[in-house]
């Protein structure tokens, strides 16, 4: 094949290499200067696809300096502040498990949009704006916000960065919420006909009575026969309990895709906020009267059903690994339905 011409596009700095590998000629953008005695260059490919315009507007951001390949990466970036707190023996002594894990989910969500976006530029418009998006869920959105709150103090106070005032100092967050509500009856009815993640799920933390996420993270080898290994994601800790027949037979009926009940692949379990999303979508469905009820409101029902069921408080702290004073005010909820239900038996 005969090499064609080279092309008779001509601009200051602009060469042009003929490519064996690609049998066409490919413009670069090449500075020339001389340091220490010794001739040194400097070449960027412009990715031109043959295209006259595209070619001048690449060649103009190498000669303005904006070209991606002339940019320096940031140094003050969320990555390397959260990789520096996570690191950091004397804030990680002082925290217990639980604490580095929660904090650890809200890390991963500014990681995943924002890693090597310069810390800086984090405006309090744009963390309003965040804080806002997480309304239907207040608690997850508070805690986004005190995470990001924790990490710009970290990185002014323990690494001495320059940065200005908290952006996320003074917003004002939804506050302490009520107790999560159990679910009704009619609510668990729907479940036969939502998303199988969705039902999986509900089925899961019911029948447990751990954390969603506990629940939702479950292995397979966690069930055996009659008992199961259940998380305590607040103290860190793991024991066995007595699985219900229910859960076993619900479990044993689910097709086998990986090591965990609930399997994103053959190795990894879906995530919480996957789960939790698909939840939303399909309670949003069923209209205004559902939107109370949050995933959470199936460990609180699994508490009422034992105490309806005649379990006392300890029993059901072994089945929950909920706190006395939790279990309590549960209990309450289930008493006053027992009681109202035999006066109006008598009555009748």
């Amino acid at each position: 094949m005969k090499k064609p011409a080279k092309p008779r596009i001509r601009k200051p700095n602009l060469a042009w290499k003929w490519s064996k590998g690609q049998g066409a000629w490919e413009p670069y953008h090449r500075v020339t200067w001389t340091e220490g005695g010794k001739r040194k260059e400097k070449a960027i490919k412009l990715d031109w696809k043959g295209n006259a315009e595209r070619l001048d507007a690449l060649y103009w951001e190498c000669r303005s300096g904006n070209h991606d390949q002339q940019k320096e990466p940031a140094k003050y970036t969320w990555r390397k502040l959260i990789v520096a707190w996570r690191k950091d023996p004397r804030i990680q002594g002082d925290l217990a498990e639980s604490t580095k894990r929660t904090y650890r989910r809200d890390m991963d969500r500014i990681l995943e949009k924002n890693a090597d976006k310069d810390v800086r530029r984090t405006t309090r418009q744009a963390v309003r704006a965040a804080h806002d998006k997480l309304a239907d869920t207040p608690r997850k959105a508070d805690k986004y916000l005190q995470t990001i709150r924790l990490l710009w103090n970290y990185g002014q106070k323990e690494l001495d960065w320059p940065l200005s005032e908290n952006p996320a100092s003074g917003i004002r967050m939804f506050g302490r919420q009520r107790e999560y509500e159990p679910w009704p009856e009619w609510l668990i009815n729907k479940l036969k006909d939502a998303p199988q993640s969705v039902r999986t799920a509900a089925e899961l933390i019911l029948g447990t009575g751990q954390r969603p996420n506990a629940a939702i993270k479950m292995r397979r080898d966690q069930f055996r026969a009659e008992w199961m290994e259940v998380l305590d994601e607040k103290a860190g800790e793991s024991f066995e309990t007595y699985c219900p027949e229910d859960l076993r037979r619900y479990i044993d009926a689910l097709p086998n895709t990986g090591r965990h009940v609930l399997a994103k692949n053959l190795s990894q379990p879906l995530g919480y906020d996957s789960v939790e999303k698909a939840f939303r979508t399909w309670r949003n469905g069923l209209g205004d009267k559902a939107k109370p009820f949050v995933l959470h409101g199936l460990r609180k029902l699994a508490i009422v059903r034992l105490a309806e069921a005649g379990c006392s408080d300890a029993e059901i702290q072994a089945v929950t690994g909920q706190s006395a004073e939790m279990v309590a005010y549960y209990r309450k909820r289930a008493s006053r339905k027992a009681l109202s239900r035999a006066a109006q038996k008598r009555r009748s």
